[in-house]
């Protein structure tokens, strides 16, 4: 975990892949708490620590986390969340394919509970619920593609069953599509970038996360196409 931002309300941090953002029935020790030991330690608190879980991300997936130090912070994050007031960017690594350079991808998306996964159709079907991005190639390798997608809504799995349906599975993504897996058991998902007006002092923030320690993702981000 490596602190990006950090004021008396707000603290973003970037997350390694294979952290959970918050505890499950794994048992295993959430990022919520590994902040939460850290701020204690910081500003030597005594008693519990309050931190606000505003937004997760999968697993596998590494880059920013947007966590509340206050009530006051979390209240406001949630409906900015809500509302689409927090600009999120990802990065991902996909299968090479011949695709428009950018453009914008519209499913409808229903979850299987049982399998966590989410499938995508191309009109309105039960249950499902509109997903919406757009992307844009950014740089292009022999077998791989560096995509930057922006999300305009927020559903499960969404930029991976989007872009496994359009026939880019993301890079060590066997859920949806991949042929193998990544060595760590990561998927090529990168939460890069964040930008939102602070809650309280109303200043305009943009955090960015530092690429995966990983010779494709440095070949492809030094080649990023602006």
């Amino acid at each position: 975990m490596k602190v990006v931002y950090e004021d008396n309300h707000i603290i973003i941090v970037d997350k390694c892949s294979g952290e959970i953002v918050q505890g499950d029935k794994t048992g295993d020790k959430p990022l919520s708490d590994t902040v939460k030991e850290y701020i204690k330690q910081k500003y030597n608190k005594p008693g519990n620590v309050f931190l606000g879980v505003v937004h997760r991300l999968d697993r596998p997936v590494s880059g920013l986390v947007v966590f509340a130090k206050t009530s006051k912070a979390l209240s406001r994050l949630n409906d900015m969340f809500r509302t689409g007031d927090v600009h999120k960017t990802y990065w991902a690594v996909v299968k090479r394919r011949d695709i428009a350079t950018e453009g914008m991808l519209t499913d409808w998306l229903t979850r299987n509970e049982r399998q966590n996964k989410s499938y995508a159709h191309e009109r309105e079907v039960p249950g499902a619920k509109k997903a919406v991005l757009k992307y844009k190639v950014r740089a292009v390798a022999d077998n791989y593609m560096l995509i930057e997608v922006t999300l305009l809504t927020g559903r499960h799995h969404q930029i991976r069953c989007q872009l496994s349906h359009m026939g880019c599975p993301i890079k060590g993504d066997l859920k949806y599509g991949a042929p193998r897996s990544n060595p760590d058991g990561s998927i090529s998902l990168l939460s890069r970038r964040v930008e939102f007006v602070h809650p309280v002092s109303k200043e305009n923030i943009v955090a960015y996360a530092d690429v995966p320690d990983d010779r494709l993702w440095h070949d492809l981000s030094a080649n990023a196409m602006q």
